[in-house]
């Protein structure tokens, strides 16, 4: 076995300085709890449209005003907010943060390693029900409502990942979740798509989803678990076992498992 940790880099002493300043500046006025909306119309349009913060949008030609109207999250609307069981308040509370996630991705900066993962670090708090030590997410993650969505310590999420928090989501300790990949918490009656069941899914410590995988509405991923790539897990997946295939079936225990991990009979862990 080889062990590949990853390098440790900074940029330039001088960028660090200037993110640091910046990332304070935010952090500043989400401790003193300033106007979200106002925080997010302003800092987008600085990104996308340096110098507009200020300007009267009646001046511009329409297409800009356009464009800037949508820096604002009271001139847009988010899927989440069709939902029937969405709590309007607790949704209201932490759109602007969410589309400020949002299009900061979109941006130039979303890309940057150092920057884009201590941006979204600093939004997480204000946004999930729960958020860990050491939080971890690249670029273009989504989630729904945020607000049902619990991350423990030292937790990572890639690129590309679906947390689909709608019926609730637990991301124990030491969680990874590979690009890609989908985490459900509600699914849809095969008779009728209206017809809308919220399960909450849990994914234990130590737990790796791996590319492109996905664990559906209500399954709870064991202790030190993985779903290999491509899987689809439609139920529980015991401690220590690595489970693949559509639908996923263990395959193999980790050879680090403890003598308990391969007992036979799974007993329904309760949730936390």
């Amino acid at each position: 076995m080889v062990l590949r940790p990853l390098r440790q880099l900074e940029p330039t002493a001088e960028s660090v300085e200037l993110y640091d300043s910046w990332l304070a500046e935010i952090a500043t006025a989400l401790e003193r709890e300033d106007d979200r909306w106002e925080l997010c119309r302003r800092t987008m349009t600085g990104i996308f449209y340096p110098g507009l913060a200020d300007v009267d949008p009646a001046t511009l030609p329409l297409t800009v005003r356009v464009a800037l109207a949508q820096m604002d999250a009271r001139n847009i609307t988010l899927e989440p907010e069709y939902y029937y069981e969405v709590d309007v308040q607790r949704f209201q509370e932490r759109k602007p943060l969410i589309w400020m996630w949002q299009l900061f991705d979109k941006s130039p900066l979303g890309s940057d390693i150092h920057l884009g993962v201590r941006f979204r670090r600093l939004l997480a708090p204000y946004i999930f029900k729960r958020v860990g030590n050491n939080f971890k997410a690249f670029h273009f993650v989504e989630f729904s409502f945020g607000y049902n969505l619990e991350i423990g310590d030292d937790v990572v999420v890639h690129r590309n990942v679906l947390l689909d928090d709608r019926g609730g989501i637990v991301l124990g300790d030491r969680v990874s979740i590979s690009d890609y990949a989908n985490v459900y918490s509600h699914t849809h009656s095969i008779v009728d798509q209206l017809d809308v069941t919220c399960a909450k899914t849990v994914i234990r410590d130590g737990v790796r989803i791996t590319y492109h995988a996905t664990v559906l509405a209500g399954a709870h991923v064991g202790e030190n678990a993985m779903v290999g790539a491509l899987a689809l897990a439609t139920r529980d997946v015991r401690p220590w076992h690595v489970n693949v295939g559509i639908p996923a079936k263990a395959v193999r225990v980790k050879p680090n498992a403890p003598p308990e991990a391969y007992k036979t009979t799974l007993v329904k862990e309760s949730e936390p």
